[in-house]
């Protein structure tokens, strides 16, 4: 498989992410069943043994709910900041964890699996400590950017140069102000620490590339506040607008949300 992404599930429903540097092995966050994940895994023939720890973007449920099953299952190390660690076991959301598999990371300092170097960077979102993170590997880079409402100069600098990112593309604006949430809630998904619409994901994607970015996974769409192909026909529309055509210049996957999105490989 050599350097290469898999999202497991991704959405509001739960997110899991799967990624490989050759013998490195790593799952970015589980909010899915312990059960979806050994089986997303057995269906990439990918033996579950072989993680070497799971990576924590922030303690919302979406994305935590099924770590501590799987740590405790396959003794796997956490990563995660020290505020998230304080609130996951302040509010005992993961159960038991051994401390040896209490893992500390820092914002903006490297974790080293082999040669793989994994660099969390801050994000906005509204949990205690959020990160995306950045996965370089034998001159190759790959970034997953999901959960923040908005994307300033200080985190698209992480976007530049990669050769494949999974990038959120969570609503279409007129869907949230047509539907029936309360206001509140509303208010959260379109504010800065909510989640990026799809108009801005786009006009991100058209940003950041260049001729060597390969793919682009639109991820954590919204259920009830997206359709994928709306989130697709987004994309589309603001890379053709750039003269980037899709299958020649760049590769566009909607990631789904119950089922294992096709691996992707740089």
């Amino acid at each position: 498989m050599d350097f290469c992404l898999c999202p497991i599930a991704s959405g509001s429903s739960g997110n899991c992410t799967y990624l490989q540097a050759d013998d490195e092995r790593l799952l970015i966050d589980i909010g899915i069943s312990g059960k979806k994940v050994t089986q997303g895994l057995e269906a990439i023939n990918v033996d579950p043994t072989t993680i070497k720890g799971i990576l924590i973007t922030h303690e919302h449920s979406d994305h935590i709910k099924g770590v501590g099953i799987i740590s405790r299952k396959y003794d796997l190390p956490i990563y995660a900041t020290a505020i998230t660690w304080e609130r996951m076991l302040s509010e005992n959301m993961l159960g038991k964890v051994a401390e040896h598999n209490q893992i500390i990371m820092e914002k903006d300092v490297p974790l080293m699996f082999g040669e793989l170097v994994v660099m969390p960077y801050s994000i906005y979102h509204d949990s205690v400590d959020p990160v995306g993170y950045v996965f370089t590997y034998k001159g190759k880079k790959i970034v997953l950017a999901t959960d923040m409402g908005k994307v300033d100069r200080r985190v698209v600098e992480h976007f530049y140069n990669a050769d494949g990112i999974l990038l959120e593309f969570n609503h279409d604006i007129n869907m949230v102000e047509v539907g029936g949430y309360p206001y509140y809630l509303k208010k959260r998904i379109l504010g800065d620490h909510g989640h990026l619409c799809n108009e801005l994901a786009a006009k991100v994607l058209t940003h950041i590339y260049h001729p060597n970015l390969q793919w682009a996974i639109l991820g954590h769409l919204s259920n009830e506040n997206n359709i994928p192909d709306l989130a697709y026909l987004c994309a589309k529309n603001a890379l053709e607008a750039k003269n980037i055509e899709i299958g020649k210049d760049i590769q566009i996957t909607v990631a789904k949300r119950h089922d294992m999105t096709p691996i992707h490989r740089v």
